[in-house]
This record gives structure tokens, sequence and C-alpha cells, in this order.
């Protein structure tokens, strides 16, 4: 499913995300658990394209009910777009194992102890959904 959004707001036409928290912090290190780029970072336009394939995914099941689409079809794509949004949870993972973890080894002691924490927790959740 393509759609054409138009593009009105003047911070959309300079290149900025449309779809970014402006209500959040200016700074990345300022965010939870933030120091600097994230893992995600270098693969970021990737993961929004990712996002939006998925979010089109949910459009096309909104329209699925409402078109009243037999309800076996509507849960093939549930079932598709659940292991979309799986599959993108695990690259952050990855992504966060990597950097942030990586990094924090380096480091080592408490700073590597809360990022174990948080990664195990995460896959916990991930585990629970």
């Amino acid at each position: 499913m393509t759609t054409t959004r138009a593009r009105t707001e003047p911070d959309h036409a300079h290149g900025a995300d449309p779809h970014a928290d402006h209500t959040a912090p200016a700074a990345a290190g300022a965010q939870q658990g933030g120091h600097g780029p994230h893992g995600y970072s270098a693969q970021k336009d990737a993961h929004l394209k990712r996002l939006r394939r998925i979010e089109g995914q949910i459009r096309g099941l909104q329209r699925m009910v409402d078109e009243d689409v037999y309800c076996i079809d509507v849960l093939t794509q549930v079932s598709a777009s659940t292991k979309a949004l799986q599959s993108f949870a695990l690259s952050l993972l990855e992504e966060h194992l990597r950097h942030c973890v990586a990094a924090a080894a380096e480091q080592g002691g408490a700073e590597l102890d809360a990022k174990v924490a948080e990664a195990t927790a995460a896959i916990s959740r991930l585990l629970r959904s």
C-alpha cells in the first residue's frame, strides 16, 4: 500500500524528520540512557523505512476490517505485522548489544552491569510479548 502525504509544515520542507518528537530534549545525550549516538543511529534511515512499511501493514489491517475482509485473512495479516515488529525489535536489540553493551564492557564495573541488566530486561519484555 503506497500513500502520498502532503507536506505543508515548514519543517518538512527543510528536511526535518516529520515523525520526530519535537517535545523531546534537543541533545541526543539528554535522552534516557543516552551518551551520544545510539547503536541504531548508523541505520536510522533503514529503520525508519522499515517502520513506515510496518505502519502501512497496520493501516492495511484497518482497511481490511473496514471492508469486512474474511477474519482468517485479517489474522494472517496480524501475524505478518507482529513478525515484522518482532524482527525490528531483534535488530534494535542486536545493535544495542554491539554498540551500547560493548562500549560499557570497555568501561567495566557498574556501567557494564547496568547495560547488561537493561538488555536482559528488554529481552524479557520481548519474550513476554
